[in-house]
């Protein structure tokens, strides 16, 4: 092995220019491969983290208009969705794991400093888990707030900025339509642009029970939400790749197990029929995180092509490179051979300076694309981006690729050398 290293270096220096352009054929086919597939990988996490600022994998789920008659009531008839109803999915449904009503509703807070009209919301305790309601300062809700229907609240950032500037909210009071609150969390700033009733970040939150007692909807019967959130067991999830058509690319085309699960639990409550998918709007996060992951394993997928494809062409550069050596040194070869060196020694010294060519080209493209991921990490970086990823499928994809195009590209060359009958070569001149 020393003396095949020896080889192979003695030839890189003796060829400059050929041998630096045939490393950097591999050496930019193992970049492409690399900062390609980190690329693809930090778009994916930074939307997957952008999605995830809403709430993982969530339902939201409207009262719209019935599309039919059904029970003897007319089509087109307004479905109001009520805290009964929430208790109903959350009593009756296997799939779902956790429900909560709310209530939204625009108010008017003030502080000692400042006044805003902010979205207001009324939650309870178990919402702040599934839709993302990340305290920087203070606490959450707890189900003695909600049992008691205390006057408190938590505020978004921007919101708090606002009424705030720079002090410290925890523990002041603000006036929420004229009603004494204790503000008791700030929740941290989130990067959000997937909102169904506005950012968070400009929002005020407050126990459910408060908000039905004191801020109630306008215009609509008592207990009647806004909305209701759902959030599916794990294993639901789990089953939605499985259940998905592949074809399918729009997300309305999709009616899955979960959402025919919540029509037939409120169709059997408000009379409608079950299959009426006009009556019941849901916005299912879960599916959009897989309908986007699907567009970017697709990116990722071609971007890897792309690279392969890019590294092939190296391994081709090195083929022909061997080539030229083995028609250089056909001579030495034949001397070799009347010195009593076999077919399988001169394949296999040939073998191994293609081999070691590729694996060192290799070697310094991996380290150049981890230098370059590296640079391009400490840049401030835009939404949905989480900087250069590479993840160790990707490395050890890039590596297989590699040794398999140095394995290819080293053999054919390696047999041509051997396969020169001795007579022959010592003839041969160049």
């Amino acid at each position: 092995m020393r003396d095949v290293f020896a080889q192979v270096f003695s030839n890189l220096r003796a060829n400059k220019l050929r041998s630096f352009l045939t490393m950097f054929g591999i050496l930019w086919g193992v970049i492409s491969v690399v900062i390609l597939s980190a690329t693809g990988e930090g778009f994916r996490r930074g939307n997957q983290h952008v999605l995830e600022e809403l709430g993982k994998n969530i339902a939201i789920v409207w009262g719209s208009r019935t599309s039919a008659q059904a029970g003897g009531q007319r089509a087109g008839r307004q479905i109001f969705l009520t805290v009964d109803d929430a208790r109903a999915l959350a009593r009756e449904s296997s799939m779902i794991a956790v429900v909560s009503p709310e209530i939204q509703r625009s108010l008017t807070v003030k502080s000692l400093y400042n006044s805003a009209t902010l979205g207001a919301m009324g939650i309870e305790p178990q919402y702040q888990f599934i839709r993302t309601i990340d305290i920087e300062h203070g606490r959450n809700f707890r189900f003695t707030d909600e049992a008691g229907a205390l006057r408190v609240a938590i505020i978004g950032a921007d919101a708090t900025s606002q009424l705030f500037g720079t002090r410290d909210s925890i523990g002041q009071t603000v006036e929420v339509n004229g009603l004494p609150f204790t503000v008791i969390g700030k929740i941290r700033k989130k990067d959000q642009d997937s909102n169904y009733s506005g950012p968070d970040n400009d929002k005020i939150f407050i126990p459910f029970a408060t908000m039905q007692r004191d801020f109630p909807r306008l215009g609509v019967n008592p207990g009647v939400v806004s909305d209701i959130i759902v959030a599916p067991y794990p294993w639901v999830i789990d089953q939605l790749p499985s259940i998905l058509d592949h074809r399918t690319t729009r997300i309305d085309d999709i009616d899955w197990p979960l959402q025919r699960e919540v029509r037939r639990i409120l169709a059997r409550r408000h009379g409608f029929e079950s299959d009426d998918r006009r009556a019941i709007d849901m916005w299912d996060t879960s599916l959009q995180s897989l309908m986007f992951g699907r567009m970017i394993q697709t990116m990722k997928s071609f971007f890897s092509m792309v690279g392969i494809v890019t590294l092939a062409l190296g391994g081709l550069g090195v083929m022909n490179i061997m080539l030229v050596a083995v028609r250089e040194r056909t001579r030495e070869i034949g001397v070799r051979k009347a010195l009593g060196a076999t077919t399988r020694q001169i394949e296999r010294q040939f073998f191994l300076e293609g081999f070691l060519l590729t694996m060192m080209s290799g070697a310094l493209g991996f380290a150049a694309a981890l230098g370059l991921c590296a640079l391009v990490n400490l840049l401030p970086m835009p939404a949905r981006f989480e900087g250069m990823v590479l993840t160790w499928q990707s490395g050890a994809t890039a590596v297989v690729v590699l040794t398999l195009i140095g394995i290819v590209t080293s053999t054919y060359p390696a047999r041509r050398a051997a396969q020169l009958p001795p007579v022959e070569a010592l003839r041969f001149e160049m």
